[in-house]
C-alpha cells in the first residue's frame, strides 16, 4: 500500500474571516494494487500561527491583548478563550450581600476583547511549549512567537464532600461562582436563627478577604434587620491568622472582637451533610480530629487549584501545578518566549485583580524588551490589594507587597473602616476596571501613590 502525503490549502469559510493561508491540511491518500480504486483519508488539522497568543480571556487575558492588538496588527494577537461572557468578579462580594445584581457585573466576551484581536471561542487542551505550538478542543493547532499564559484559577466545588448537593439545598451559598452567588443575599433575607458559617480552604484561593467580606456584610446585614441576637457567626479558616499581612490583621481580629464574631484557625471544611445541616471540619493542627458544627447558614469557599491542562504540562508548571515563572519579571523560568500573569501563576502574593493590574506593566515592559532583543528591567514587587468590605458602609484598604509590607495608596491609616472606601469599591473600581484596565490604561496605582505620598513611596 501506497502512503502519500499531500499539502493544500481551501477556503473554510469561517465566522472569524480566516484566509486560506491561515490553515494546512493534511491528507493521507492509500491505494491498493488496483491503481484505478483509491481510498482517500483526509485529516484535516487547521493550523495557524501568530506573533503572540494568549491563553485566557479574563482581567489579564484581555488587558494585555488590549496593550498588543494595537501594537503587533490586526489578527496578529490570538485570544484562546471558551466563555461568552467576561465578569468582573470582585463585585460578586457587593452581590452577595444585595448591593448590587448579578448583570451589573458581566459583559459579552467580545465586547471586551479588541477588536481587531483574532478571538477562537475555544478550549486551550494541549501545550507543547518545546515547539511553540498550543492545540485546542475543537482541533486548531496554533503556533506562536511568543506566548502568555492568562488562565486563571480553578474552582473546586467536588472536592469537598457533599458540597455541590449542598448548594442547591437551603441555607448553603458560595460568592464565588456566577452559578452561586445570587444566592448569597436569598439566604441572608431568610436566615432567622442558629449558627452563621463563614469559611476558607486550606488551597491558594483569588481574593483571600472574599471569604469574610461577605460575613460582615451577613454580620451587619442581620443587625439591620433585627436578626442579630439570633445568629452565632463562626469564621473558620485553614490559615494560621485572620489575614496574611499583620497590620490588616490586627484590624480584623478588632472588627471581629467588636461585633462578637467567633475566629477559628486552622479549620478547614471536608464535608458537608445538607440532610442534618451539618460541616463536618479537620483541624489541620491534628488531622485526627474532626468537628462537626450544625449550620442554618453555610457560606463555603471552595478549595481551587490551577486548571487541570495547565497542571497536566509538566515543563510549564511547579510542583503544585501553576505557572512557574521568575516573581520578578514574570517571565517563565525555562522558556524564553512565555509569560504568565494573574492567579495561574505561582506569584507568592495574594491572588486579586489589583495584583494582574500592577502585573500587566512589568509583562508589557517585558515583553516590548524580548521583542526588541533588549534586557528587561521592568520588576514586579508583588504589590496586590484586598478592599475589606466591612459592612454596608465601610471598607478596610489594604495594601502590600511580597514581603507584607504595606504599600498604601492614600495618606491615611488604611488598616481603619473608612466610608470613602467603600464607597471607591463600590463605584469607582468598576469604572476602573471596565473603562481603563479591559482597555490597557490601567496598570495599577502607582503613580497616584507616589504623587500623595510626594514621591516618597515605593
Amino acid at each position: 500500500m501506497k502512503i502519500v502525503k499531500v499539502i493544500f490549502k481551501r477556503m473554510c469559510g469561517l465566522k472569524t474571516g480566516a484566509k486560506a493561508e491561515d490553515f494546512r491540511f493534511w491528507s493521507e491518500v492509500s491505494s491498493n494494487k488496483f491503481q484505478s480504486n483509491y481510498v482517500l483519508c483526509l485529516q484535516i488539522i487547521p493550523w495557524r500561527s501568530c506573533k503572540l497568543v494568549i491563553i485566557g480571556g479574563g482581567s489579564g487575558g484581555c488587558s494585555i491583548a488590549a496593550k498588543y492588538v494595537p501594537k503587533l496588527g490586526k489578527k496578529k494577537v490570538i485570544i484562546i478563550e471558551p466563555a461568552q461572557k467576561h465578569y468582573y468578579q470582585p463585585m460578586f462580594t457587593l452581590i452577595g450581600g444585595g448591593m448590587k445584581k448579578l448583570e451589573d457585573s458581566c459583559k459579552d466576551m467580545e465586547s471586551v476583547l479588541p477588536k481587531d484581536a483574532m478571538w477562537l471561542k475555544d478550549f486551550a487542551i494541549k501545550f507543547d511549549p518545546a515547539n511553540n505550538k498550543v492545540y485546542t478542543k475543537k482541533g486548531d493547532c496554533i503556533e506562536y512567537e511568543y506566548m502568555i499564559v492568562a488562565m486563571g484559577i480553578q474552582l473546586d466545588y467536588d472536592k469537598v464532600k457533599g458540597l455541590e448537593e449542598a448548594l442547591k439545598t437551603p441555607g448553603v451559598c458560595s460568592n464565588y461562582s456566577p452559578l452561586y452567588v445570587s444566592k448569597t443575599y436569598e439566604e441572608l433575607k431568610k436566615f432567622k436563627e442558629g449558627n452563621a458559617i463563614f469559611t476558607f480552604p486550606n488551597t491558594p484561593v483569588k481574593c483571600a478577604g472574599a471569604p469574610q467580606k461577605i460575613m460582615y456584610i451577613a454580620e451587619h446585614y442581620f443587625r439591620k434587620t433585627g436578626k442579630r441576637d439570633k445568629a452565632n457567626i463562626i469564621y473558620n479558616t485553614s490559615l494560621g491568622v485572620i489575614f496574611g499581612v499583620k497590620k490588616y490583621a490586627d484590624a480584623l481580629m478588632k472588627v471581629c472582637a467588636k461585633r462578637d464574631i467567633k475566629v477559628n484557625l486552622r479549620h478547614n471544611l471536608i464535608e458537608v451533610n445538607p440532610d442534618r445541616k451539618e460541616a463536618v471540619f479537620e483541624n489541620l493542627d491534628d488531622p485526627k480530629s474532626k468537628i462537626t458544627l450544625k449550620y442554618s447558614l453555610l457560606h463555603a469557599t471552595p478549595p481551587m487549584s490551577s486548571p487541570k491542562i495547565l497542571r497536566d504540562c509538566k515543563e510549564l508548571v511547579d510542583p503544585a501545578g501553576f505557572l512557574d515563572v521568575d516573581k520578578d519579571t514574570l517571565l517563565h523560568k525555562k522558556y524564553e518566549n512565555i509569560f504568565g500573569i494573574g492567579d495561574c501563576t505561582n506569584l507568592p502574593t495574594s491572588k486579586t485583580g489589583a495584583a494582574v493590574a500592577s502585573q500587566l506593566r512589568v509583562v508589557r515592559l517585558n515583553l516590548d524588551a524580548k521583542m526588541s532583543n533588549k534586557k528587561m528591567e521592568a520588576s514586579y514587587l508583588g504589590y496586590t490589594s484586598c478592599p475589606l468590605v466591612t459592612g454596608y458602609n465601610s471598607c478596610i484598604l489594604a495594601e502590600f507587597d511580597y514581603n507584607g509590607q504595606p504599600m498604601e495608596t492614600f495618606p491615611v491609616d488604611q488598616s481603619k473602616e473608612r466610608l470613602s472606601m467603600f464607597l471607591m469599591k463600590k463605584y469607582f473600581m468598576p469604572q476602573i476596571y471596565w473603562s481603563g484596565m479591559l482597555r490597557g490604561w490601567w496598570e495599577g496605582p502607582e503613580i497616584f501613590r507616589k504623587i500623595l505620598h510626594l514621591g516618597l513611596t515605593k
